[in-house]
């Protein structure tokens, strides 16, 4: 069995192949060729008394696919809470109290044929990488392919990764308008991706800068309210948001009004929407808007089982709205296909971990 790091994940992780990679995982799964069991979030009554507030979550999902040949379990053991950013805007935060100030995300692939385990590997740069794909793929298949001006919320890891993804669906974008709280950290990520990408990517002071005049817009936050004013949508506009309630925190990064506005509302999973009661998701048909047969979802949307959008004025929403195990199914067979061909990481006797009687 190999065991790699993020730092071994870089290295064979490419955003070309990631992203289709995923989109066949995705179309797989709607085609009744994979499985998937919903994301869950435990908490435990157990606390760290130096960041009051903040609670022990244990956090698992599980998924494969034929093709990938492999089943994956993602685990995170965490110490989760909220913090108080600049205006008293909240979001979620994880405590790097693990031995030396580190975290604690795993994924497991296990062979489907061979029932073993066959890899062990870090999951945060992989985390990173199939969010912002995911979104990326609603982009493509959603907004207006001649959009030109592009509003970003967030300003950390998940939003240089959709930044990354969105140019590389929206190649032709000219301007990139990002609004975070924290004026420092909008403005050195402005720059630095600026650097990058060779895109104008610019920091704005107020989040309407980030939605008006902004054909695609996104949010890849940790917030816990909405970003921004769902009246400030313009005609045409497409709207990605990665963070709705998990069953257990009401986080969200959308309004009502942006909801109810959607002339086309697609989610990652319509699964999850009721596992984890996404309130938010259900606004428009619980004030009857639209009805829940008229929610898509992603994979129907890849096959062209349904459109993305009807005419160019239209105001579409794809709610990336959880995580799937699949994802860490399809992005880590690839990972470690390409680590065993490279030789990357530490490979442990398999046996270690097989049995000779069952329970």
């Amino acid at each position: 069995m190999r065991i790699l790091s993020n730092e071994d994940v870089m290295k064979v992780l490419k955003p070309e192949d990631c992203i289709n990679h995923l989109e066949k995982a995705y179309k797989d799964y709607t085609q009744g060729l994979g499985e998937n069991r919903p994301r869950t979030h435990t908490y435990f009554p157990v606390e760290d008394e130096r960041y009051p507030g903040f609670q022990y979550r244990f956090k698992s999902q599980e998924g494969g696919t034929v093709s990938t040949g492999v089943w994956a379990l993602r685990i995170t053991s965490d110490m989760v809470g909220s913090e108080t950013l600049t205006g008293g805007v909240q979001r979620r935060r994880l405590l790097p109290i693990a031995s030396g100030d580190k975290y604690c995300g795993l994924v497991t692939l296990y062979s489907l044929t061979k029932l073993e385990p066959i890899a062990i590997m870090h999951d945060s740069y992989i985390q990173k990488m199939r969010v912002g794909a995911t979104s990326a793929l609603g982009i493509r298949e959603m907004s207006n392919p001649d959009a030109k001006v592009a509003g970003l919320f967030g300003s950390g890891w998940q939003a240089e990764s959709h930044l990354l993804f969105l140019l590389m669906v929206r190649p032709n974008l000219e301007e990139v308008r990002v609004f975070s709280p924290t004026m420092e950290n909008r403005e050195n990520f402005a720059k630095k991706m600026s650097e990058e990408t060779g895109k104008r990517i610019v920091a704005v002071d107020h989040p309407k800068k980030a939605v008006e005049g902004c054909q695609i817009v996104t949010c890849a936050t940790a917030a816990n309210d909405p970003c921004f004013d769902g009246d400030w949508l313009e005609p045409g506009t497409h709207v990605t948001c990665i963070t709705n309630p998990d069953g257990t925190a009401t986080r969200r990064e959308l309004d009502d009004r942006t909801y109810d506005r959607a002339d086309r509302l697609v989610v990652f999973s319509k699964e999850q929407i009721h596992h984890d009661k996404q309130y938010d998701i259900l606004g428009p048909v619980d004030r009857g808007r639209m009805t829940y047969e008229d929610i898509g979802g992603l994979g129907d949307l890849l096959l062209g089982n349904i459109s993305g959008r009807d005419n160019p004025d239209q105001i579409t929403v794809f709610a990336n709205n959880t995580g799937m195990g699949l994802q860490f199914a399809a992005v880590g067979a690839l990972i470690l296909e390409q680590a065993e061909k490279q030789n990357l990481g530490h490979v442990i006797p398999t046996d270690w971990f097989l049995e000779e009687t069952s329970p």
